[in-house]
């Protein structure tokens, strides 16, 4: 597959800014990858689709505060930084993006907060635009990282808005988030609302719940036309013994395995045995999944709707079928279908 395939035109005005009021009443798109039928519902129907024994695979990962404003020493001038993971908690490292990146250096200090009471130094230059900051403060980690978040932004992507408003804390956060590291959101997670998990339990739904941290790679621009050259950023993924046991009797009893995002698909496919069965681990992963591609694990796949030329879309893709995808997009686009994390939903059988 070459990149030019998943390209099309996305007026601006498609991504959606905000999500629907209830996260359960979005409008969803349902693809059977079998036939290419399309069938346009509301979100909190899915589970019309599914019954006892069948089971959905969530990730519970938690989107932290990652994006910081401060200024740069003796000049003054304003700069970002977007936190994407720790290093060293005792020596306060972190992996960070600085934006705009030219002109920092190794030794340069960065200064957050109005009083400047946040200081990070800029120790090594990883790539054109990576750097490590050690952050420098005194107090207990504990102090530490209450100011750091306290400072922090959620992270919403720059193409859905410029910046975030106080309801992204709780909207830009699925409502079963629980162990932090992400820097952001598991979309496909989002519409799930309290009552939707409760309507599951009354019909014998399973979940199982996996983490995926996602990074900003989820974002990065494919650079390459030939895909199979392309290279994804490495996630940290976490499968316990008890999703692995749930998952696993599920496909033993034949019932269905309903993934919940792009995340979760490529966590369950990372590290399966020849018997189609996943293992637990707590691994890093950096698989790439596009068409075409055998999966063993899910039977099903809820997903967003994604921004062209995208990882995301090609692993969408991948799970139904090149041509069948691109034309429930094509759909998507003539129906008004909202796009990005905040956006509508697409539910493949």
């Amino acid at each position: 597959m070459k990149l030019s395939q998943f390209g099309f035109a996305l007026p601006k005005d498609r991504i959606a800014t905000e999500p629907t009021r209830w996260r359960d009443e979005c409008r969803m798109l349902v693809l059977d990858r079998k036939t290419g039928e399309i069938r346009h519902r509301i979100f909190k129907e899915i589970i019309e689709y599914f019954g006892k024994g069948d089971t959905f695979v969530f990730n519970d990962t938690k989107v932290f505060p990652a994006r910081l404003y401060g200024r740069k020493e003796k000049t003054g001038a304003d700069i970002m930084v977007f936190l994407l993971r720790e290093l060293n908690r005792d020596q306060r490292l972190w992996d960070v993006i600085v934006e705009p990146a030219r002109k920092i250096r190794i030794g340069n200090k960065l200064y957050f907060g109005e009083d400047d009471s946040l200081v990070a130094e800029v120790i090594d230059n990883t790539t054109s635009r990576g750097r490590t900051l050690r952050f420098l403060y005194d107090g207990s980690y504990e102090e530490f990282k209450d100011m750091l978040y306290a400072m922090g932004k959620t992270p919403i992507p720059l193409f859905v808005k410029a910046g975030p408003d106080e309801s992204d804390k709780d909207n830009y956060q699925t409502i079963y988030a629980a162990n932090e590291g992400a820097v952001a959101a598991p979309a496909a997670g989002l519409h799930f609302s309290r009552e939707l998990l409760n309507r599951m339990i009354l019909k014998d739904i399973n979940k199982a719940f996996i983490t995926v941290h996602l990074g900003i790679g989820q974002f990065r621009k494919v650079e390459v036309e030939d895909l199979s050259k392309h290279r994804m950023d490495a996630e940290r993924m976490i499968i316990d013994q008890e999703a692995a046991t749930i998952i696993n009797a599920t496909k033993k009893k034949g019932n269905r395995i309903v993934a919940v995002g792009t995340s979760t698909v490529r966590a369950l496919e990372t590290y399966v045995t020849t018997d189609k069965e996943v293992k637990s681990a707590d691994i890093w992963t950096d698989k790439f999944i596009f068409p075409p591609y055998n999966f063993s694990i899910p039977d099903a796949l809820v997903s967003n709707f994604h921004m062209p030329e995208s990882t995301m879309l090609m692993s969408v893709a991948a799970f139904g079928g090149f041509e069948s995808v691109m034309n429930a997009y094509e759909v998507a686009l003539q129906e008004g279908y909202r796009f990005g994390p905040y956006g509508d939903a697409m539910l493949i059988l």
